[in-house]
């Protein structure tokens, strides 16, 4: 049977209960819905979304069928839509629990089932296992109703009574968009300049959705955000459940964004985006020294982070996992704000602590307002990243000049990413098995000292090995949705004067050339 992993269900789609077909869902949604009724969330409303994939459109009925023949009001979303407003959802109407279909950004023969309860949030333990033992129980055949689910009352939307499933949901649309539209004056604070046209005016950005669902919602907020230069990829704009221009639908795989980044370079573009297609993560490219190029997660991430933490609250809350870079958690405090690391995943990053205004994670993924959305979203990180680089261009600066200045206040901090796809992922458990039995005590000619988080206690209790040595670090873990080894590397570099970094940079990378060497060993 399928198991919750790092995002939901996830599977191929085949006959079986290891594969994603109509009768999984039809048990994971009954199951899911047993264990609400267990405690006392019968009845309550249900929203349910899907993306564009193959399948999506059947498990999507199926899931809302099943939870109306449940006595649950179900709001199912009326098109293809990307992951974050079904969280949006969740949270804005008090649902108790969302569903979306969605694999994300896996290959085209796979799909998924992603839960969220608490406030718009990911299934995390022991939930996770209490809902598995009620789909392993749930009685076939099961009851699905007949014609139609029952929606909620619509007045709760605002609408007049009456309204249809559909009007409902694009008025949740609208108001996602608008809340994603307000985020440059909500977070990103007034401009030195008060006319409204400075600093987005002629702020030009390149796009792509990679052949998934969020082209169109990402157009439309940041034009509603007032970035209304925004040129797209053509053949990769329309949802396509193939991905015919990918080898995987992954801003992070080699090669993904390259014809993002052409289009760029030939419209002159000042900023590139990058979502992955159910549209929760976002990769950006910016032009620098030597060309364009993709900015890590890491990059992203902490630059998003010094954006929110200017306006938030005192010791307002910031938060990374365990494989992402180390500056977060220097660059938290120096900015007036607390620091917290979880485990890999936003199911646990939402939850990271009370006062929380900023999480991301290496794997392209940020929430940059959860107080809406409490998960990765990759529309509201691409109108966050407009506007620090239209700030930052109104100034005569770039996204390049910040991560340096970064570089002299904390040090070089690089990063890069090993992923081995293993047959399946025994496999890639069995490696980090091994390492455990024997695990080296150097790497790349220096002194490691290994932690193991199965050995941790809590919610730090993952199965990962931790190499660390003399400014550097190697995290090796399997991946929870996929049959992959994951490696995540760092190194840091001091940099007394901004004449070094040219020198520290090429250390860097020829240190880092010496770990990923180690991990594709593995």
């Amino acid at each position: 049977m399928l198991r919750f992993g790092t995002a939901g269900l996830r599977g191929p789609l085949q006959d079986g209960p290891d594969g994603m077909n109509v009768t999984t869902v039809i048990r994971a949604t009954a199951g899911l819905a047993e264990w609400l009724r267990m405690r006392c969330l019968g009845g309550g409303l249900v929203i349910v979304g899907r993306d564009a994939r193959h399948g999506s459109a059947e498990f999507g009925v199926a899931t809302a069928e099943v939870f109306a023949a449940a006595g649950f009001s179900v709001l199912a979303l009326p098109r293809p839509l990307p992951t974050p407003v079904v969280a949006f959802a969740v949270r804005e109407l008090g649902a108790v629990a969302g569903v979306q279909i969605t694999a994300s950004h896996n290959p085209p023969n796979d799909n998924g089932y992603k839960v969220y309860l608490d406030g718009g949030s990911q299934l995390i333990p022991p939930a996770d296992a209490e809902i598995e033992q009620c789909i392993e129980a749930a009685a076939e055949p099961i009851s699905r109703a007949d014609p139609l689910p029952t929606a909620p009352d619509p007045t709760v939307l605002g609408l007049p009574a009456g309204a249809s499933v559909s009007e409902m949901g694009e008025e949740l649309v609208r108001r996602y968009l608008a809340r994603v539209a307000s985020l440059p004056q909500v977070i990103g604070g007034p401009v030195a300049d008060a006319r409204e046209s400075l600093p987005r005016k002629g702020l030009r950005i390149a796009l792509t959705p990679m052949h998934g669902v969020g082209g169109e919602l990402a157009v439309t907020a940041l034009h509603a955000a007032g970035f209304t230069d925004v040129h797209v990829v053509i053949d990769q704009f329309a949802p396509d459940p193939d991905f015919p221009t990918v080898a995987f639908p992954n801003p992070e795989e080699p090669g993904a964004s390259d014809k993002l980044l052409a289009l760029a370079r030939r419209v002159n573009a000042d900023l590139a985006i990058a979502l992955d297609p159910d549209a929760d993560r976002c990769a950006i490219g910016v032009p620098g020294p030597g060309g364009w190029r993709m900015l890590r997660g890491d990059e992203t991430g902490v630059l998003l982070a010094d954006y929110v933490l200017r306006t938030a609250p005192e010791q307002a809350l910031a938060a990374t996992t365990l494989v992402s870079s180390r500056l977060l958690s220097k660059l938290a405090p120096a900015r007036g704000a607390r620091y917290a690391e979880t485990l890999t995943g936003f199911k646990w990053l939402a939850r990271a602590g009370e006062g929380l205004v900023y999480a991301y994670e290496e794997a392209i993924g940020h929430c940059v307002d959860p107080a809406a959305v409490r998960d990765k979203d990759g529309i509201s990180a691409a109108v966050a990243a407009a506007d620090l680089v239209a700030r930052l261009r109104a100034e005569g600066r770039g996204l390049h000049d910040v991560l340096d200045d970064y570089a002299l206040e904390f040090g070089l901090h690089a990063g890069d990413q090993v992923s081995l796809r293993l047959a399946d992922q025994a496999a890639a458990a069995e490696v980090v098995a091994r390492l455990r039995d024997t695990p080296p005590d150097s790497i790349a000619g220096q002194p490691v000292t290994c932690t193991d988080l199965l050995q941790a206690r809590g919610r730090m209790h993952t199965d990962a090995l931790i190499f660390e040595g003399a400014a550097q670090r190697i995290v090796i873990r399997p991946s929870g949705t996929e049959p992959k080894l994951k490696c995540y590397l760092e190194v840091v570099e001091p940099v007394p004067s901004r004449d070094a970094l040219p020198e520290a940079k090429l250390a860097a990378a020829q240190r880092l050339g010496e770990l990923r060497a180690y991990c594709e060993k593995l």
